[in-house]
């Protein structure tokens, strides 16, 4: 599998195809392996680029939680991009992965030449919303800490996932899936570029 490292960080992703480059970004508590129908189809025609958030599947879970949060998720993102030579690129992602998309953007308007926005959502600009948001994110970092890799479930996504660290994912539902802010939500309305959502 091929790897980048960023702060001593080793990052899964997978490259597909040599046309105009798309990222795209798993939801959370999945894996690359949710794309490999959509990047075997579209490889004809684009260069498709997926990616194993931290603490997911073939990346690594850094045991120092701090290493798990938006701004290092965005900048994994960036530091996969400049590896493989992109300076550019659609960028995509379902649930958390959207969310992540719309992070990017924020902070690399420039680098985005389109947006892919599935079942997903900006955040909360109301802090009990928030509030309510992150203490699911919490509950489900919490099961786990207390079940191990059995809280995944048995859903379609979680059978073809790999993942190897619980611990892992309870950090990224701390750090990464709950928010500390509103700057995505209210960033909207300075998107520039063309934007597919999806949503059902």
């Amino acid at each position: 599998m091929p790897y980048i490292e960023r702060e001593g960080v080793q990052i899964h992703y997978e490259a597909a195809g040599s046309g105009p480059p798309v990222l795209i970004t798993h939801g959370f508590g999945s894996s690359t392996k949710a794309w490999e129908g959509q990047a075997e189809t579209l490889s004809d025609a684009y260069r498709i680029i997926t990616w194993d958030m931290r603490g997911h599947a073939g990346t690594d879970s850094p045991a120092d939680p701090a290493q798990y949060s938006e701004a290092a998720t965005v900048d994994d993102m960036a530091a996969i991009l400049n590896h493989l030579g992109i300076e550019k690129a659609v960028i995509g992602g379902l649930s958390l992965g959207g969310y992540m998309s719309l992070a990017f953007n924020l902070k690399y308007p420039g680098r985005v030449r389109a947006l892919m926005l599935f079942d997903t959502g900006p955040g909360y600009n109301n802090p009990k919303g928030r509030e309510a948001w992150n203490e699911t994110a919490f509950r489900r970092a919490e099961r786990f800490e207390q079940k191990g890799l059995d809280a995944l479930g048995q859903g379609a996504e979680v059978r073809i996932s790999v993942h190897r660290s619980a611990e892992g994912l309870a950090k990224a539902a701390r750090g990464m899936l709950a928010q500390f802010n509103d700057s995505v939500i209210r960033s909207l309305e300075q998107i520039e570029v063309a934007t597919l959502v999806l949503v059902g």
